[in-house]
């Protein structure tokens, strides 16, 4: 995993638990050291932090990954405003996830592990699948929420299958409205 990934944790912990939040986290996570941004870590340090964040804020964890995501998105639009400004709607912001935003990721971070997302308009909505390795599912709808949010947006997400259910992959109901 990419060390952006790590240091929007960093912040998005510091920035809501205050600043020794962090260097609890990693304690507790029984990890070391510092996070670049251009770096490759091993998915089981995000795994740890997070577990450790579960325990301490009594959370389970696919609310803690939701939540991250949700609060990570206003800092990613501070940080790349190219990619926020051009849209007035979550949807579209979205539309542009595949063919726009991750690829311009693997440039500024290469080697980057990007999910992939197939999306279809609905008469009120999007139903989107998603499709990686590391079943993230929660993380992405943390991330829809924010845009949702960054966009001054009302959504509801239905989930009806999920790979951490056994399904072979996840899809997303997604109601705007």
């Amino acid at each position: 995993m990419k060390g952006i990934v790590f240091n929007l944790l960093e912040d998005v912990t510091t920035a809501t638990q205050g600043e020794d939040a962090w260097d609890e986290l990693l304690a507790d996570a029984n990890l070391h050291g510092a996070y670049t941004s251009l770096g490759s870590y091993p998915d089981e340090h995000f795994f740890q932090l997070i577990a450790s964040a579960s325990g301490r804020q009594g959370r389970p964890l696919e609310h803690v990954i939701r939540s991250f995501g949700r609060s990570a998105i206003p800092l990613l639009a501070n940080a790349y405003p190219e990619f926020f400004a051009p849209h007035q709607t979550t949807k579209h912001f979205l539309g542009t996830l595949n063919e726009i935003i991750h690829p311009e990721v693997r440039k500024i971070y290469p080697g980057a592990d990007v999910p992939d997302f197939g999306m279809v308009p609905t008469e009120t909505g999007l139903t989107m699948t998603y499709g990686s390795r590391r079943r993230l599912c929660s993380f992405a709808e943390g991330l829809i929420e924010g845009a949702a949010d960054h966009y001054g947006e009302q959504l509801s997400i239905f989930q009806p299958r999920c790979m951490n259910r056994g399904d072979d992959t996840c899809e997303l109901e997604i109601t705007f409205g």
